[in-house]
Parts: C-alpha cells; structure tokens; sequence
C-alpha cells in the first residue's frame, strides 16, 4: 500500500504513528485523523507530520459501471413505508439511503484531489491508512469542538436553488434542531445549549441546503467518547425518534452504510479542537469497489419520486466528478445489474 495520509482543510498529515479504535485516544495527545463508519466503528489514525500543504496530486482512472442497492420502484415503496409508520407514530421522520457501487480502478489520492477541484466543500477530507481509504466533500458539520465548546450545523432541505426548497423542507429542519439539541443536552452544561442560527439558506455546487447551527458547552470531565455516544449517529441522517428511525432504516436498507452517514475528520488533542463531517458526499473504496452513498429525509408531506430525484441531485455531480461523465448519476441500475 501507498503511504499513508490524510489531507483536511489545507493541512496535510503524514507519517502515521498508530490507528486506534479507541476514542478516549482523542483526548490524549497528538493529532488525529478520525472515521466512524454509520454502524459504529472507529478508526482514530495519529500522525506525527502535520503540515500545511496541497492536496497530494496522483493518476486518477474513471471507475466502472455504477450499480444500486436500491432502485427506483424499491426506494419508493421505502418511502411510502416510512410514511406508514409516520402515520402510525412510530416515527416523525426518517433518512432513507442507498449505496452506489462501481469496480475500483484508481488510488484515492487521485479522487481526493478531483473533488477539491470540482467539487469543494468546507469538511473535505481525503484518508488512506491500512484497512481504509476516503475521499469526502461533506458540507455538512457533525460535530466542531474548541475546548468545551462544541457546535452542529446540521442539514435538512435540499433543491437546486432557493426557491424549490419546499414548507417541508423547513419543517423537516427544525424537527432535526430539536433531535441534535436533545442529543447535546446529554452531555452539555445546563442551561448552555443554544441555537443561534435556523433554517439559513447554504449554497454548494448545483444545490443549495438549509442549515442551522446549535451550540453547547460541555460538562465538566466529558470528552470525546461521551460526545460520540450522546450524539451518534449524526441525527440529519437518521430520523426522529432517533432510535425508533434506525430500527426502521434497518429494516428497508438493504447494505450497510460505512463511512457514509458516519462521522468523518480530525483532531487536535494538544490544542483540544476537532472538526468531523457527517460523513455524506463521500467515496469509499473496499473489496476491489469504489461506493458512495445518497439518500434523502422522508416525511409525511414527502412525494416518494421526488425523494428519489432527490438522491439523484446529490449524487450526480460527485459522480460526474469522479467518473469524468456528463451524465454520471443518472439511470442508475439495480444492485448486480448494469444500469441502462
């Protein structure tokens, strides 16, 4: 294997020290680069040269043929499944994703530095270490930590300008406020959360977001692991109620995520400061494939083939990216089955 680096921010890490699944890890010492894939696993990579530097610029070759865990009929009927359970209570709403897959015929170095280019995003990161390999251009912030303050600046609402974002995407916001809230409050001083900013309207490459931004401080003697275990999964990604969601999502996906919809960044132990990305817009490479994941949140007022078209948005410029294809992202075929 290559050598191995992460490279996040402008800042380029080299020269790896140790790899830990331990999270207590990001509290010692050093700095770190970290993925937690959507099931759980952490991988906490030290590096001992951590400098500021240019994304490392290798050959990059077009994957092959990109396939679906879910189809279009399959991830409609998802929806009308999660919208069921909306009107039963069992839920109030629910994020539903499928993994594309293509054969792998390129370094992820090269992939990383396609995406800063053509697609810049404010949590990029590229990682390659023993056992895992990312490229990510998440514009979505998990979790930020500068000493015991720690803010989320989760997304809900997606279209391709302002005004297609829908009263549904606003509401869907808010009940996602009110999930990462929640979640902070578990490890937050009391009376110290806070949401400063709701609903603001982010424009990335061929879309624009809403985003809002909640900040706590934490409670004396918490770190890194109580932060992770009271907020993850991220809940932009999951649903409301969180675990009544995952139970669901479960059930109707299919594969499992990865790093997608994961956490994925570093951070600085020394300084106690971090940054990790939801993990979305973001390619994994494993078992000789490249895959990436889309997905959208369901709501009762949600229509099942516009939330399919929805997954399609997200996809198709980091597809076109990485495939060098105009029409990446679209048609795409069922799980073990060509696209047409």
């Amino acid at each position: 294997m290559r050598e191995a680096f992460a490279h996040v921010g402008g800042v380029l890490a080299t020269g790896l020290a140790e790899v830990t699944s331990d999270p207590a890890a990001l509290d010692s010492r050093g700095w770190w680069a970290v993925v937690v894939t959507y099931e759980g696993k952490v991988t906490c990579a030290r590096f001992e040269d951590v400098r500021r530097a240019p994304h490392p610029v290798e050959p990059w070759v077009p994957p092959g043929e990109w396939t679906t865990s879910l189809d279009e009929a399959a991830y409609v009927a998802g929806v009308e499944r999660i919208r069921a359970e909306i009107g039963e209570g069992v839920v109030y709403q629910a994020n539903l994703c499928r993994i594309l897959e293509a054969p792998s015929r390129g370094d992820i170095a090269g992939l990383g530095a396609r995406l800063v280019k053509g697609n810049p995003a404010p949590y990029a990161m590229t990682l390659r270490v023993p056992g895992m390999e990312i490229a990510c251009a998440s514009p979505e912030l998990y979790l930020a930590r500068s000493g015991d303050r720690v803010e989320s600046r989760p997304i809900k609402g997606t279209a391709r300008t302002e005004d297609e974002l829908l009263p549904k995407d606003e509401a869907e916001n808010v009940m996602i406020v009110d999930l990462v809230r929640n979640d902070l409050g578990r490890v937050a001083a009391v009376g110290s959360v806070e949401v400063p900013g709701l609903c603001l309207v982010e424009r990335h490459p061929g879309l624009v977001h809403l985003v809002s931004t909640v900040r706590a401080r934490l409670r004396a003697g918490e770190g890194w692991p109580g932060l992770l275990a009271a907020t993850f999964p991220p809940g932009s990604v999951t649903g409301a109620p969180k675990s009544s969601a995952l139970t669901l999502l479960n059930e109707l996906e299919p594969v499992p995520r990865g790093p997608y919809c994961g956490a994925i960044g570093w951070v600085d132990a020394d300084s106690r400061r971090g940054a990790l990305a939801v993990g979305i817009r973001t390619f994994w490479a494993e078992d000789g494939l490249l895959r990436f994941g889309t997905g959208a949140g369901i709501t009762w007022g949600s229509d099942p083939h516009r939330e399919w078209r929805e997954t399609e948005l997200k996809a198709a410029r980091l597809l076109e990216v990485a495939s060098g294809d105009g029409g990446a992202g679209q048609g795409l075929g069922q799980r073990g089955a060509p696209g047409p």
